[in-house]
């Protein structure tokens, strides 16, 4: 009997591991773990994050997405200039040279849901389709977290 509690303990846990790490992957790409902030009300934009590694040899590019969450998705760059935070959109995507990784993260890259229908509640799930030069589409989800932070494995 203690073998069978300990057997199913062990497929409980592996079976939430697997459920905590929303990782996507399309040919040698690798998509970790898309999340994006809760909004105030009000908000007509919101941002999103995620790391993309390119386990490839050739080098590829992340160009567009679009969701129905918002009526346009930019990418950006967020960068200082002499002590100013500045913010421009990539209108040529961002390049994913082979074997690195690519970390969108608040202060840095980041995606942008532009004139978003309703507010991002912490909870949410925003069906998102990202596309790369080569590789081509995939649909992956961003969790909404916090306002002010990422979201835990606990929050969804």
């Amino acid at each position: 009997m203690k073998f069978r509690s300990l057997i199913a303990a062990l497929v409980l846990t592996l079976t939430a591991t697997g459920a905590l790490a929303h990782d996507y992957k399309l040919g040698s790409l690798v998509i970790n773990h898309p999340w994006a902030r809760a909004t105030p009300k009000g908000a007509t934009v919101a941002g999103g994050y995620l790391k993309i590694t390119n386990n490839g040899t050739t080098p590829d590019r992340f160009v567009s997405g679009s969701s129905a969450a918002g009526k346009r998705f930019e990418i950006h760059e967020m960068s200082m200039d002499g002590g100013v935070m500045k913010m421009r959109e990539l209108k040529d995507g961002i390049e994913l040279a082979p074997g690195a990784t690519v970390e969108f993260k608040p202060g840095s890259y980041h995606v942008m849901f532009v004139d978003i229908g309703k507010p991002f509640a912490k909870g949410d799930k925003v069906r998102t389709t990202l596309t790369f030069e080569k590789a081509g589409k995939i649909d992956v989800e961003f969790y909404v977290g916090d306002i002010g932070g990422a979201p835990t494995p606990h929050t969804h």
